[in-house]
């Protein structure tokens, strides 16, 4: 039995480990978790909390939302329960240890800017280098559609992703990844590896059995392909089985364990892969036969097919070939606007002049080359 070495954990764990009976936090499962993370630490494991869990924790100090509610007033009320459960569940957690917590609270406005995203990185590595104990959380309080990650399995991994973590478990209310659904066949067979996420391992997730939670399984493959790619190896447990806690401590895989690419992606090209957002596409002519980073690169004006959305230099684009294959994601080195007026003005002069007063539409230094990733659309 060859026994875990871990150097850098992140933990994810889901709101109905939380509060399960929405009644404010329960000690229930959350003592488990607690021993599991000690038991971590005292075997020289860093680790990272990623805790969902406001809202329902918040949840009893507010009365039940009516069906007629308006939507507008029910965003509001929700928020309202994050902020009053935030407290309650951080005072939960930090009652379980004789160590300190700190809270960081996350929206993917935060992590898809270069800037913030350095930030949130060394505020995490400082915490970790004086044995304080992250607890992270989306700031449900304050984010909007547009800003939001959405669920915490996918948050969990990019921050695995930004803490460079070694590995990341998600608790899950199965005992890991089966072929189909357990709650509704009998014949469901668990996975035990998954050395490779294809299309077949997405037709496997079914809809998530929590009505306390907002991710099922399809969220966790999501988590753990985005965790893999950075080199991650990823296990999908059951939060709810104590013994499963044991028996990664004692090297054993009590559930699905996706294990990380021999060749994972560098730090820079997986954040725009999979954390940076598009702010809007340019559809370029490509040629037969190029490669992909022979269409990216010193990507000029003269290719340019169609703009999409709104975009300032600087901001993350999506680079698609005319028949929609996702070709990279890049930074821009021009605004919509500008690209737009080219595109609309068929002058090769004025063309060649402005690829050669600001260079290639996209900067080379901050390209992201795209395969066709499984869990996504071309």
């Amino acid at each position: 039995m060859k026994l875990p070495t871990w150097k850098r954990l992140v933990l994810k764990v889901g709101s109905a480990l939380i509060a399960p009976e929405r009644q404010g936090c329960s000690s229930r499962y959350l003592l488990t978790l607690a021993q599991f993370i000690v038991r971590c630490r005292a075997q020289g494991t860093q680790v990272i909390l990623v805790s969902s869990g406001s809202i329902a924790a918040g949840a009893h100090r507010f009365p039940e939302i009516p069906p007629a509610t308006a939507p507008s007033a029910r965003v509001a009320l929700k928020k309202a329960m994050a902020a009053a459960g935030q407290t309650e569940m951080m005072a939960a957690w930090d009652k379980l240890f004789d160590f300190p917590s700190a809270q960081i609270l996350l929206t993917h406005g935060d992590l898809r800017d270069r800037e913030r995203y350095e930030s949130i990185r060394e505020t995490i590595f400082t915490l970790l280098e004086h044995e304080i104990l992250p607890i992270i959380n989306e700031n449900d309080t304050v984010t909007t559609d547009a800003l939001k990650v959405g669920d915490n399995d996918n948050l969990s991994a990019m921050v695995a992703a930004a803490a460079d973590a070694d590995t990341l478990i998600i608790c899950s209310d199965i005992d890991g990844l089966y072929d189909k659904n357990p709650h509704l066949h009998a014949d469901a067979r668990l996975q035990p590896e998954v050395k490779r996420i294809t299309q077949a391992i997405y037709d496997m997730a079914g809809g998530s059995h929590s009505d306390v939670g907002t991710g099922g399984m399809r969220t966790k493959i999501e988590a753990a392909e985005k965790a893999v790619s950075h080199g991650i190896d990823t296990y999908i447990i059951n939060g709810f089985n104590e013994s499963a806690f044991s028996a990664l401590l004692e090297g054993d895989n009590p559930g699905t364990l996706f294990h990380a690419d021999e060749r994972p992606m560098q730090e820079l090209q997986h954040w725009m892969t999979h954390t940076a957002s598009e702010q809007g596409e340019v559809i370029v002519q490509t040629v037969p036969g190029q490669t992909l980073d022979e269409h990216c690169a010193r990507l000029s004006c003269n290719k340019v097919l169609e703009i999409r959305g709104e975009f300032a230099a600087g901001d993350t684009i999506l680079v698609r070939s005319k028949d929609g294959t996702r070709l990279a994601k890049a930074r821009a080195n021009y605004g919509s606007s500008l690209l737009t007026f080219i595109t609309e003005h068929d002058d090769p002069e004025l063309t060649s002049n402005l690829t050669d007063a600001q260079g290639s539409i996209i900067s080379e230094q901050d390209i992201a080359l795209l395969e066709h990733r499984i869990g996504e659309p071309r």
